[in-house]
């Protein structure tokens, strides 16, 4: 084989095949993680696991844009309005109200998802529970409202207190030989 025709094949082979591969894939999905917290492992990887329960898998179908305040709750407005700068498809603030406020106030387009276990209504994140309404919502991890559910309940089923376990119990004589 000539040099000329085996560099020609090459360059028609390498220019060839690649032109197809080196088009422009279309970007990924970008999700906005806001937390208060430092980073957590374990965090992170419920997270990821929620998502491919979706058929999201990061680095795949989904990119991720992780946001730590780290305790420093003073951080969040800015982190917030960062990944608003950097059009993020949508606002993931798992377990902090005030990252989901700071969310809120840093858009009004962007689709915030939040869980907060204080009243998202009382804080102004969502219009109400079965309309939230604007682009925030989200869960409300209601631990007041369902311990004391949960202690009526038991009020109802038990209205008289248990005799003490321990009314049961007689004292032991001790005889000293």
């Amino acid at each position: 084989m000539h040099r000329r025709t085996f560099i020609g094949s090459i360059l028609s082979g390498a220019l060839g095949v690649p032109l197809s591969a080196r088009a422009q894939q279309p970007a990924l999905p970008v999700i906005g993680f806001l937390h208060s917290a430092s980073p957590d492992p374990r965090r992170m990887d419920a997270f990821r696991k929620g998502l491919s329960e979706g058929s999201f898998v990061e680095g795949q179908s989904v990119a991720i844009e992780y946001r730590w305040a780290e305790g420093r709750f003073d951080r969040l407005p800015e982190f917030a309005i960062d990944l608003v700068r950097r059009r993020v498809s949508v606002i993931a603030t798992p377990g902090n109200t005030t990252a989901a406020l700071a969310a809120k106030a840093a858009t009004a387009t962007i689709p915030i998802v939040f869980g907060v276990s204080e009243d998202p209504v009382k804080f102004g994140l969502v219009a109400s529970l079965a309309r939230p309404g604007g682009n925030a919502t989200g869960i409300n991890y209601s631990a007041t409202e369902i311990v004391a559910k949960r202690l009526g309940l038991l009020r109802e089923l038990c209205p008289e207190p248990p005799a003490s376990p321990c009314s049961s119990i007689r004292p032991m004589s001790l005889t000293l030989g």
